[in-house]
């Protein structure tokens, strides 16, 4: 029995849970995010809805909008008119399965049933065939990935809502809606209540909603279009990039405009290397426990542990041996390959972290003091290799002991910065010699006098700006990073 089940399990992974994993985490051979400046895509599914979709599509029409409708084919039987009313206006149709059934507990064969008879619904309302397929719930088997190579483009999302709850109510759909306005995001919405838990009156506060945020993206010059559009404006946005890359004396990495800033289009292999790592990163914070301040988008995590390495003596006067209560510091990594996405220069990386430095030290020491628990840990410390300028904080900086642990802490780190850093590979490779991991140290009564306000300098005129951020990116563009004192911080 037991053999039987672990065979089930193994079955199951590999038909329906890691195609679902490596689809939704790495974007696996579905469209779920755009390179856009100015435009979003507004996708519905479940419909048509005969009270609904004619509502929705009157606010479509009102604010010259148009969207992609994921629909339910027995639904779409119903009400072909509905169908034919959403081709005539400009927006584009997409196969939803035939029954709002999850693939995963489905034949592939039955699937693709469901895919040719809605597929056959919306050809004959319309007389174009659909080219695009978004399963119920999002979940992929398999086999789902050979669809498209039969011409159907399996499509995510970007940006889901929990629209189809009521309780959700407009107000806060709102707010969460205006949290993700902005250039190629996908929005998922559902103009249809009735399916497996959804509420049938659901999709009137979803349109109270959407009218709120239409006015908005008018306002901010922002427009939706369909999915195929936004595909067709993505691959344009990465071909520009590639021959920009091109041009005789380009040395910048592949970069697109998306959102309005300059980030890079990263290949495969570094997609999947950071969807893992903050896969991880979530995991380690669990599993150890890591706290951070009130603060909700904090830039430090730690936790409180007994010191196990080799004695450091500190900027007190004091030694931190075996057994000491510390507070081990981790960076926030997921800010930390924004910063260094976005960044166009090592330059301009180092100044980012050195104002986002002086901004989470004086949060981290009024936190710790006002936590006794944590208060009475003799120092923080931390392990980086963005280890050059921190003195200007009050930390010390220590050799990290030759071993095991310092050999896979410098493979793993190299990894890590090949990724952030904006010029990636071959920063490491042309400063080999300088990626070394080194232990940052700092008394936690230093840290609470320098930042807290119970120390008086969080605000007062003891304590001194710091040089690298008080200058303009535009003084320090010039240098490179061996010109740049105080670059990196922790």
């Amino acid at each position: 029995m037991e053999t039987l089940l672990l065979g089930l399990f193994y079955i199951f992974s590999l038909y329906a849970f890691i195609p679902g994993l490596i689809s939704r985490l790495f974007g696996f051979r579905v469209f779920k995010k755009g390179i856009a400046e100015h435009e979003i895509s507004l996708t519905f599914d479940d419909g048509p809805d005969p009270v609904y979709t004619p509502q929705l599509l009157d606010l479509l029409k009102r604010y010259n909008a148009k969207a992609t409708f994921f629909v339910v084919g027995s639904s779409a039987e119903k009400h072909p008119e509905l169908i034919k009313r959403i081709y005539e206006e400009g927006h584009l149709l997409g196969i939803h399965n035939y029954k709002h059934k999850t693939n995963w507990l489905m034949r592939p064969k039955t699937v693709t049933k469901h895919i040719e008879m809605t597929a056959k619904v919306i050809k004959e309302a319309t007389g174009q065939d659909a080219h695009y397929y978004r399963p119920p719930w999002g979940i992929v088997n398999l086999f789902d990935y050979t669809k498209q190579r039969n011409n159907l483009q399996l499509v995510l999302w970007s940006a889901i809502f929990k629209d189809w709850r009521v309780n959700v109510g407009a107000d806060r759909l709102t707010q969460k809606m205006l949290k993700k306005l902005r250039g190629g995001e996908v929005f998922l919405l559902h103009d249809c209540g009735t399916t497996f838990g959804a509420n049938p009156t659901a999709p009137h506060e979803m349109l109270t909603a959407l009218e709120r945020v239409l006015d908005e993206a008018e306002r901010r010059g922002i427009r939706s279009i369909t999915i195929q559009d936004m595909i067709q404006h993505t691959a344009q946005a990465k071909n520009e990039a590639i021959a920009a890359l091109q041009q005789p004396g380009s040395s910048q990495p592949q970069a697109v405009r998306k959102g309005g800033s300059s980030v890079p289009v990263l290949p495969w292999y570094k997609r999947l290397i950071v969807s893992l790592w903050l896969l991880w990163e979530k995991v380690f914070h669990v599993m150890f426990h890591l706290q951070t301040t009130d603060n909700p988008d904090p830039m430090f995590h730690f936790r409180k542990i007994k010191y196990s390495g080799a004695p450091i003596e500190l900027t007190t006067g004091d030694t931190l041996v075996k057994g000491d209560s510390v507070l081990e510091l981790h960076f926030d990594n997921k800010k930390l390959f924004q910063l260094g996405s976005k960044a166009k220069s090592s330059v301009q990386l180092a100044i980012q972290l050195v104002r986002m430095t002086e901004k989470a030290l004086p949060e981290l020491a009024e936190y710790i003091q006002n936590h006794p628990d944590l208060r009475e840990a003799k120092a923080l410390y931390g392990i980086t290799m963005i280890n050059r300028g921190p003195e200007q904080f009050g930390f010390s900086i220590t050799d990290l002991p030759k071993g095991l642990f310092a050999t896979s802490t410098t493979f793993y780190l190299k990894l890590l910065m090949s990724v952030i850093h904006p010029n990636g590979r071959e920063r490491v490779k042309a400063h080999q010699e300088q990626m070394v991991p080194k232990i940052l140290v700092i008394p936690t009564q230093t840290l609470i006098s320098r930042f807290s306000q119970q120390g008086g300098t969080v605000q007062g005129s003891k304590r001194k700006p710091v040089t690298a951020a008080a200058k303009s990116e535009e003084e320090l563009d010039g240098k490179n990073d061996a010109e740049l004192k105080a670059s990196l911080p922790v």
